[in-house]
């Protein structure tokens, strides 16, 4: 796709405007998301338009004007062409998404990870995601693990709605079990020791809520993926980094760190990174 987009745009770009766009783009569903620098802002109807016209089942062209910023991990869009809505339907691993790209946080450049995890999950678990979003990892998780349950926890209330929403547009309802609140709340009264496996995909701040996670381990300890951002000069010292965090971040606990890889690259110089981590109670 990405190949696609600069062929498209490079036909009305010089190659270097054409060359800053084309790594700065989503396509979730019907719409795309796209950074566009400053430089290029009296463009921004034109790219809108071509994306538009070119990409025959997109139907709305937003800007990103903001970063991800705020409890509910929300981005600030800007539309530049096409129809104004943000709700859109998503498809990935077999699964459907409902997502409002306005008012719930959502990317597409996890899916690998998505199926990654999924496909690490035993039968018959009892799986905690602490911050769970519309769902995705929940459901995917659910369809491809039909005896597992899954609490898939969310601040936002309209994560929660849609969350609720998606699980029974994929007939994983009796098994999604969604709850709305902070996850410090509501693991200590409701979920207390029941986990296999935790989920921890806000890379932002997971280091805040640890205690919290292996509190929704089983008393014989389990499994945390653990996501976070670390700053570094290239992918080998990130890795590197990551394992200085963990040490800080899991101090208190005794744990064998069995995987990490980064994710992807989420700015300069900054490298999201997840760790799979076994913690023994």
């Amino acid at each position: 796709m990405t190949r696609m987009l600069k062929g498209i745009l490079s036909q009305t770009l010089a190659a270097e405007e054409a060359a800053c766009l084309c790594s700065s783009f989503d396509i979730i569903g019907n719409a795309v998301i796209i950074k566009i620098p400053e430089t290029l802002t009296p463009k921004r109807g034109l790219i809108g338009k071509i994306i538009l016209d070119e990409i025959k089942h997109v139907k709305s062209v937003f800007v990103q004007v903001s970063s991800v910023n705020g409890d509910y991990r929300l981005r600030g869009l800007e539309l530049i062409a096409g129809e104004n809505t943000t709700l859109v339907e998503y498809k990935e691993h077999g699964c459907k998404f409902k997502v409002d790209l306005n008012n719930t946080y959502f990317s597409p450049r996890l899916s690998t990870e998505r199926l990654r995890i999924a496909n690490l999950v035993s039968n018959c678990e009892v799986v905690t995601n602490m911050f769970a979003g519309v769902g995705t990892y929940s459901i995917i998780i659910a369809k491809k693990h039909r005896n597992c349950k899954v609490f898939n926890i969310d601040i936002n209330p309209v994560a929660i709605d849609l969350s609720n929403f998606n699980s029974r547009l994929n007939g994983v309802e009796s098994r999604v079990i969604s709850m709305l609140g902070d996850a410090r709340d509501l693991i200590p009264t409701e979920i207390l020791s029941q986990a296999d496996r935790v989920l921890m995909p806000l890379p932002e701040k997971a280091y805040e809520f640890v205690d919290c996670a292996v509190q929704a381990l089983k008393d014989d300890g389990g499994i945390i993926h653990y996501f976070a951002h670390i700053k570094a000069s290239g992918k080998k010292n990130a890795l590197e980094q990551s394992l200085i965090d963990i040490k800080s971040a899991f101090t208190n606990y005794d744990i064998e760190i069995q995987f990490g890889r980064i994710v992807r690259e989420v700015g300069p110089r900054l490298y999201q990174v997840v760790t799979d981590i076994y913690v023994n109670k």
